[in-house]
């Protein structure tokens, strides 16, 4: 897998930090760190990241809606983490999802399944 610059948006600290460090143990750079719904949209227009890792529930806001209003400037391959399964109806067709907890592997193959969805755009 190709190296990529990638957008975390999660509101727990040590769950953030995890993410981060096992993003760049896998090679790639994380170029923005968001906690809330704002924050997420500001940073995706600011960095241009090649892909979000986005949880669903934030600080302020929802990762769905920064999700939604990310993709209104244009698609952006990404992963939704989630402990909510019923979730999967407001998403975009090309949302990808994780279930929590979920191990790194589940992450990688997430990410791959993100990717694969943005070549059929």
């Amino acid at each position: 897998m190709k190296q990529l610059s990638i957008l975390v948006v999660e509101d727990e600290p040590l769950i953030a930090m995890l993410l981060c460090d096992i993003l760049v143990e896998m090679g790639h750079s994380v170029c923005a760190l968001e906690s809330t719904e704002k924050g997420a949209v500001a940073a995706a227009l600011q960095h241009r990241p090649e892909m979000m890792i986005v949880d669903d529930g934030l600080l302020q806001g929802s990762g769905i809606s920064a999700i939604a209003q990310i993709l209104h400037s244009g698609f952006v391959p990404h992963v939704l983490v989630s402990g909510d399964s019923g979730a999967r109806e407001r998403l975009h067709p090309r949302t990808v999802t994780l279930r929590k907890p979920f191990r790194e592997i589940d992450l990688v193959d997430a990410i791959q399944r993100a990717l694969g969805a943005a070549d059929n755009v």
